[in-house]
């Protein structure tokens, strides 16, 4: 084991004392200090944990409220979920569920205690805080209840940190993986998920001794063997000065200087290539077992690069974005919470009189409430895809929605009362309005003119008008 002597006393660091210890057998448990010591110590702990979250979040989501004044209104949510600093509390949440098994979030208020409810309309006005706990913090109270007749069977209920417990409204819990009956995750401290590191704890231990390997031929590579003729039996002062020049010679050469050996002698480096073919290749194997036991693609940890995968058919980029999809969806509870807390607090009654103000027709004589879940129910906020096509490739899709959009009207509309006509308009400039690569500005229409419009009666062609049009039309496409 790599150690560190202090006046001849061993001393190691708590990694090596606990992943260089000979008890670590494939199958051994992590308890909630080894988690930690990984997560901030073993080079692979922090991206086992933290990669693929990270990877789901590197994107913002597409948010769209169409049963609103949208851009207003979008607008206010993002700056309160920035200011609520939802990212990154979600982050860590994920971060300490895939750590240690379980992770929780709770929100509290000044001067509320924190087993009470906070109804939405306190909300806004409210100086609001949130925690990310740990099981350490929460230990007793996300055990989950192992009666399979009970209605919270394996479901968490209620957090309690440091025996103060909180609303359930007001808490969110993340789990790696499902619990299993009756398994006890002593990482987590209850039957609930289990660590990231589990099932890879022993080739986490083996990637320490690839590391001790990499070190050892790091200091060893530079050593070079100078073959040189040994004096005889009897050998006095002045052969050993020579041999000693001899030996300084070499180390001090460097580039553009000469030396001269006897021609039975030689200088070489010592030969590793053995040593880095075996190592190199235990290495990568390691990586593989740590990447299969955590369930997550190996390139995310050896950091190869993924440009193959478009060109040779591999389908790596795709196997990591159906990958980071799971993650999203595993992540979605604590992105409900903070949606419903920020959309309180964005879309206030202050911010609706501003609302109102700026469209009185459309809303100065409806309630805030009402306003509030329509625009609550018309809200949606999806992913990105990972997989993005290039601007070329995005706009001939557009297009092609929008000539199927023009196909539509000009089958349909001719059919419509203007009741419906309007309707179907204002449908076409929706759909029209998402396409931001070729319309950046949206299309509007006043639906109460578009009722109450009558196209003017066309006047009667003349025999002979159709034909000189037509044939004047087609002199204009030639020219063209």
């Amino acid at each position: 084991m790599a150690e560190i002597k202090v006046t001849g006393s061993a001393l190691g660091t708590p990694l090596q004392q606990l992943l260089m210890a000979d008890s670590i057998e494939p199958g051994s448990d992590v308890g909630y200090q080894l988690a930690k010591l990984i997560y901030l110590y073993h080079p692979l702990g922090a991206k086992m944990a933290d990669a693929p979250v990270s990877k789901a979040m590197s994107q913002a989501r597409d948010i769209s409220i169409p049963d609103s004044p949208e851009d207003l209104v979008r607008e206010a949510f993002l700056k309160e979920w920035k200011k609520l600093k939802a990212d990154e509390n979600i982050a860590a949440c994920a971060g300490a569920a895939r750590i240690y098994g379980i992770g929780a979030i709770v929100f509290g208020g000044k001067d509320i205690p924190t087993d009470q409810a906070i109804e939405p309309d306190q909300l806004p006005g409210l100086s609001i805080y949130f925690n990310v706990l740990d099981p350490l913090n929460t230990a007793g109270s996300l055990v989950l209840n192992q009666n399979p007749n009970a209605p919270d069977f394996q479901k968490p209920v209620v957090v309690t940190a440091a025996g103060q417990p909180y609303h359930r409204s007001r808490a969110v819990v993340l789990m790696n993986e499902r619990p299993i009956y009756i398994a006890y995750t002593n990482s987590a401290f209850g039957f609930v998920g289990r660590s990231v590191y589990q099932r890879a704890l022993f080739p986490l231990k083996s990637f320490i001794q690839s590391m001790i390997t990499d070190d050892m031929v790091t200091r060893k590579a530079g050593v070079l063997i100078a073959k040189i003729a040994q004096p005889g039996s009897i050998i006095d002062n002045i052969m050993k000065a020579v041999a000693g020049i001899k030996r300084q010679l070499v180390r001090e050469a460097q580039t553009d200087n000469v030396i001269s050996v006897a021609p039975e002698e030689s200088i070489e480096s010592l030969d590793l290539q053995n040593v880095d073919k075996a190592s190199e290749s235990a290495r990568r194997h390691i990586l593989e077992n740590v990447a299969a036991a955590a369930d997550m693609p190996a390139k995310m940890l050896n950091q190869e690069t993924f440009a193959e995968g478009f060109g040779e058919g591999t389908e790596d980029a795709k196997d990591l974005a159906q990958y980071i999809d799971r993650v999203r969806i595993w992540m979605q509870p604590a992105y409900d919470y903070f949606d419903r807390i920020a959309q309180h607090r964005a879309w206030s009654p202050e911010f609706y009189k501003t609302i109102q103000a700026a469209f009185p027709k459309e809303y100065g004589e409806v309630a805030y409430v009402d306003a509030f879940y329509r625009w609550r129910n018309s809200f949606t906020a999806e992913w990105p895809s990972l997989l993005i096509e290039p601007d070329s490739e995005r706009s001939k899709t557009e297009k092609v929605k929008q000539e199927a959009i023009v196909d539509i009207i000009s089958v349909v509309a001719p059919l419509l009362d203007p009741e419906n006509k309007a309707r179907l308009l204002d449908w076409a400039a929706l759909n029209i309005g998402e396409n931001k690569i070729l319309f950046p500005n949206p299309l509007e229409f006043d639906l109460d003119e578009l009722r109450a419009y009558v196209p003017p009666t066309q006047p009667a062609i003349e025999p002979g008008e159709g034909e000189r049009a037509d044939a004047a039309s087609r002199r204009f496409r030639r020219a063209a």
